[in-house]
């Protein structure tokens, strides 16, 4: 088989699978496109969030179900994998509350902070040519394990932001919560796993700070800003000549919870569990039609010149 008919194959399956999910399609075709094109990811984040296998794959299969039910609410406005992560962040915190419920318990923000460190990670510090690849693989690993250590009301916005991608203002969506409020999460998760890698990490000296702390205060929230926006991937960076040695320092160590973030968005979607949430979508179909409920569609797609613009 030549590269062009494989390109060609791909793209044609691609099609295929966006013209199954359009609001108006069969659920029963719609659903299991939606499992083949964000079934491994969403399995890989439910690892992330859930920290059990078992509870991981309750999640996906219920994710899926309520994807099936609910396809008729699907307007379109909003893209296919963006409203499944929706459903699967509202499933994640209706499962935890039922498992005890939300725990809130974080230290103060203020030893979170890093104004009174004597040290930075060696990692940091060093030019990015000079990286050592094993200390690197530590601290993404320090970040990844701490992840699901988190409380679940900061747990649930990182993962949706930091490891699907999803945009604040559609975490905020998803989340019934207003943009500040995911704000405020986002950069208290990132203080908390900077904390963790950090601590049993290779150290050196820190520079000493060249600003007043209010000017350091200010720097901080520009790089939480411009890694709300997306961070060094998207082309969001504070200006290096704003920064001291000892912020490139500590921001880097940033960049890394990110990195760190970033990569736990790949996996693979369980054979035996792609089965199973494809049996129990059939049998779900099978009953509504058996009861003689018509198997309700989608809305029709919301047109484009009518939709509210988002800045």
């Amino acid at each position: 088989m030549t590269t062009h008919t494989l390109v060609q194959m791909q793209a044609t399956h691609s099609r295929s699978l966006n013209a199954a999910m359009v609001p108006g399609s069969d659920p029963a075709v719609a659903i299991p496109a939606l499992l083949t094109k964000y079934g491994p990811r969403l399995h890989a984040v439910a690892l992330r969030i859930c920290g059990h296998r078992a509870d991981a794959q309750d999640m996906v299969q219920e994710t899926f179900l309520q994807a099936f039910r609910k396809w008729n609410s699907f307007r379109g406005d909003s893209d296919p994998g963006t409203w499944l992560y929706s459903i699967a962040a509202r499933s994640c915190k209706t499962r935890m509350r039922r498992k005890g419920g939300v725990d809130r318990r974080m230290p103060a923000v203020s030893q979170l902070m890093p104004w009174r460190e004597t040290t930075v990670m060696e990692l940091a510090a060093s030019p990015k040519n000079e990286d050592s690849e094993a200390e690197r693989k530590e601290a993404v690993g320090r970040v990844q394990q701490a992840i699901t250590k988190l409380p679940e009301h900061l747990r649930v916005p990182l993962v949706m932001k930091e490891v699907l991608g999803i945009s604040v203002l559609d975490v905020a969506s998803a989340l019934g919560l207003t943009e500040n409020t995911v704000k405020t999460r986002l950069h208290r998760a990132r203080l908390s796993l900077r904390k963790t890698m950090i601590a049993k990490a290779a150290a050196v000296d820190a520079p000493a700070p060249i600003f007043d702390k209010l000017v350091c205060i200010d720097l901080l929230k520009a790089k939480m800003d411009a890694l709300d926006r997306g961070g060094n991937a998207a082309g969001f960076k504070v200006p290096k000549a704003e920064l001291c040695s000892r912020c490139s320092a500590v921001f880097r160590e940033f960049d890394l919870v990110q990195e760190a973030c970033m990569q736990m968005s790949s996996g693979d979607l369980p054979a035996p569990l792609r089965a199973a949430v494809l049996k129990a979508i059939a049998k779900r179909a099978e009953s509504e039609h058996a009861t003689g409920r018509s198997v309700r569609r989608g809305r029709r797609p919301v047109n484009a010149s009518k939709r509210v613009a988002r800045t």
